[in-house]
């Protein structure tokens, strides 16, 4: 057993002072101030401040490595711009250096898995930053996500091909055209079951995509402009399937849209140049407008694009710019957890959870704050006195 003594406790939908956390078999069994047990290793966090493990709710972590270059680079394979049933889990590289980059930040789960350069590119996991050298011991929800991409990505990447897609038409075209196989083939599989000389081929690509039209996991879809998010909102209702949105550059401009139709957004990385058209409007803004319109979101790096340890700093800048700091916490903590499908297990401090903790000794959200605790599963990852 483990017990945490003494700390400012943000779950993050309460602040406990004074809050002892008692942990044990990889769980969160008690959080309250003055827990007495015996056998306990102590350790005390007085003055400090605890929080969930941050949660980054879309990078390509384990997927585009540090440091090795190209044969690292696994999150795009752009030969076929429709490529479902590819699994994020067979390309993620557990010894990959931003994993330790995450955990010395207090970052103790991630979503990663493919790129953009696809309309569809395959299905996004949610894993540990620390723990088994197997990557499959230390996953927390697989598949979580079917990754989709609109605007300029797969226009770009198949136009330099002479091949389709190379405009947002056929980006749309291309990705209704697949939704709708994957549902004739459910409806075909269900035939089958009722006829036995009805049989039906095994297709890769619907099977994955059935996951999506019987909204087992949702569409994670990658947009930029105002114009792409509104286009898979429109596909999300053709099909009745669940999204979020990802990036959302110029969310905040459309912001009262999205709250109408209830879509959640997980915003970044705003600390970027605009390097293409799509980003000419971002700013740190964003999370602000969101919130005051009543739009779920979290924010993220999109590691490697920036460092994943600097999801604090995004935060950061967010609360700079109007953000209030307890939505900021929770944009890392229990938005994120819930917005990844994962809530059951992470993103706050409550009895029965993951016992993902960090331990900071300032504000997590300043630059000159530390991480000095990181546990992740009830085992300490790092200390720092």
């Amino acid at each position: 057993m483990l017990l945490l003594k003494n700390g400012k406790v943000y779950t993050p939908f309460e602040i406990i002072e004074n809050c002892d956390i008692l942990i044990d078999k990889g769980k969160i069994k008690k959080v309250k101030p003055d827990i007495n047990v015996d056998k306990a290793e102590i350790i005390n966090v007085k003055g400090k401040i605890v929080t969930p493990g941050f949660i980054d709710a879309h990078c390509h972590v384990g997927i585009y490595e540090e440091s090795i270059g190209e044969p690292g680079a696994d999150g795009n394979e752009m030969t076929d711009p429709i490529t479902p049933h590819l699994r994020a889990i067979d390309a993620i590289n557990p010894a990959d250096l931003a994993f330790k980059d995450a955990y010395q930040a207090g970052i103790t789960s991630l979503l990663t898995g493919p790129g953009s350069g696809n309309v569809i590119g395959g299905q996004n996991v949610v894993i540990k930053t620390a723990g088994s050298p197997i990557v499959d011991e230390r996953i927390v929800l697989d598949p979580a996500g079917m990754k989709m991409a609109l605007g300029e990505n797969p226009k770009r990447v198949y136009g330099e091909q002479k091949k389709s897609p190379t405009t947002r038409m056929a980006n749309a075209a291309l990705l209704r055209e697949a939704l709708y196989k994957a549902k004739k083939y459910i409806e075909k599989n269900k035939k089958q079951n009722k006829k036995d000389n009805d049989k039906v081929g095994f297709d890769a690509k619907s099977e994955a995509l059935s996951m999506v039209i019987k909204k087992i996991i949702p569409i994670r879809g990658h947009a930029h402009r105002a114009d792409d998010i509104a286009t898979f909102i429109r596909i999300k209702n053709e099909f009745g399937v669940n999204l979020v949105i990802e990036h959302g550059t110029e969310s905040h401009l459309i912001a009262d849209y999205i709250a109408k139709k209830n879509i959640p957004i997980v915003v970044g990385p705003s600390l970027s140049a605009r390097v293409k058209v799509e980003l000419k409007e971002i700013t740190f803004k964003t999370p602000k407008i969101l919130y005051e319109n009543k739009v779920f979101f979290a924010i993220m790096t999109d590691a490697p694009v920036l460092p994943i340890n600097s999801l604090p700093l995004m935060v950061g800048y967010s609360i700079k710019e109007g953000l209030p700091w307890v939505e900021g916490l929770k944009s890392v903590t229990s938005n994120a957890a819930e917005i990844c499908g994962v809530s059951d297990r992470i993103g706050s401090i409550k009895n029965g959870m993951d016992a993902d903790i960090a331990v900071f000794d300032h504000d997590p959200f300043r630059i000159e704050s530390r991480c000095l605790l990181t546990i992740i599963d009830g085992k300490v990852i790092k200390r720092e006195n």
